[in-house]
Formats: C-alpha cells, sequence, structure tokens
C-alpha cells in the first residue's frame, strides 16, 4: 500500500518515507527541509506559509507515492 499523504500530514514523516519528495518542497520556496521546525509542520501549515495550495501539493506527492 502506497503512503498516503493529507493536508494534515507532517513534513518530516513524508521525507522520511521517501526523501525524493524533497523536491516538491524546494519547488514551493520551502528551502529549510533540514530545520527540525519545518519538519515538524504539517503540509497545510507549510503551504500557507508559502503561499501554495496545500491540496495541490498533497496531489502532487500522492502521484509520486503512487507511482513509486
Amino acid at each position: 500500500m502506497a503512503f498516503e499523504v493529507t493536508p494534515d500530514t507532517i513534513i518530516g514523516d513524508i521525507l522520511d518515507t521517501d526523501f525524493d519528495t524533497a523536491p516538491f518542497f524546494l519547488e514551493m520556496g520551502m528551502h529549510c527541509l533540514g530545520c527540525p521546525a519545518s519538519r515538524g509542520e504539517t503540509v497545510a501549515q507549510a503551504c500557507a506559509v508559502h503561499g501554495v495550495d496545500a491540496e495541490e501539493l498533497v496531489e502532487k506527492l500522492n502521484n509520486h507515492f503512487a507511482n513509486a
């Protein structure tokens, strides 16, 4: 079963499952992936700070996991 991302998924959990997801976060301007605070944020929280549609990012991440 593939890993499923929701807006409430913690970014650190996503990165720990597959670090190849890092470019999705870098694309949205989230360049602080090594920071413990950013790893503890949810997808929705990070998207709100960076002005990104959370549902769009969730869809991209879920497509990545479905095809991994």
